[in-house]
């Protein structure tokens, strides 16, 4: 029997090259996200792999509808062996004092608190069988804190606090807890940031070669195939033109 990967967020950027790779390497998917046309077309490519695909189309944010989306899956689908939580965000990019509440909800609501919801549904079935492998995609944001990141940086040091906590409290049950902590990387991430302002996001990347989302997905690759024995707690990853989260060489 093929083992089962749950990628969240997988309708773009790294969550669909995740499952695209996951796909490959023989895995039957779970994928979820809030766009349910493109839940189909990822459904119908990953099935084209060779792969069982099952989707869930809800938003983790909310935590009755999350709940609502796993009760669904039957007794076969819901032994998932690998969790990738990649559903994550930031909104927008101003200082504390011009910040806005809603930004700052659908960020704690997203990264942190959609998280937590997700996880607590599969860690039991995972600890009852004593297996599993739970890979948090965190952030260079959640190692350091930058101008006008604040509450974006904030989430992404709770994902960081989360990771370590969850491998503690499940390292009795033989789970294994990851994470993986891109620097910047090309996906709809800036666009999103600036509400849909392609311009302002465009200058996130202009003058340098940013990561790629099938680059964090072979990172997740390598991360998932280790040996048994073998758990990798973090990988901080960033393109070679970045330094640090603000330290950046662009060419003129």
């Amino acid at each position: 029997m093929k083992k089962i990967a749950m990628v969240t967020g997988a309708t773009s950027g790294i969550g669909r090259a995740t499952a695209t790779m996951l796909s490959k390497l023989g895995f039957n998917l779970i994928i979820t996200g809030r766009r349910q046309e493109r839940l189909d077309v990822l459904q119908a490519e990953l099935n084209n792999n060779g792969s069982e695909v099952m989707s869930l189309c809800f938003d983790i944010r909310k935590n009755k509808e999350t709940e609502n989306a796993i009760q669904q899956l039957s007794n076969e689908w819901a032994q998932i062996d690998i969790l990738i939580n990649n559903a994550g965000l930031a909104a927008g990019a101003d200082p504390i004092y011009n910040g806005l509440w809603s930004d700052w909800e659908q960020m704690i609501d997203t990264n942190i608190k959609g998280l937590l919801y997700l996880s607590k549904l599969i860690i039991p079935g995972m600890m009852e069988r004593k297996q599993g492998h739970i890979v948090n995609v965190s952030s260079i944001a959640g190692k350091e804190t930058y101008a006008n990141g604040n509450v974006y940086c904030a989430t992404k040091h709770a994902v960081e606090a989360i990771t370590k906590g969850m491998r503690i409290d499940l390292l009795p049950y033989n789970i294994k807890v990851s994470s993986v902590s891109p620097g910047m990387v090309e996906t709809e991430f800036s666009i999103v940031r600036f509400h849909g302002d392609k311009g302002k996001a465009d200058n996130v990347y202009k003058g340098l070669t940013p990561l790629f989302e099938n680059d964090i997905a072979e990172t997740i690759e390598f991360i998932v195939t280790r040996p048994p024995h073998v758990n990798i707690n973090d990988i901080l990853v960033m393109p070679t033109a970045q330094a640090t989260a603000v330290y950046n060489h662009r060419e003129e």
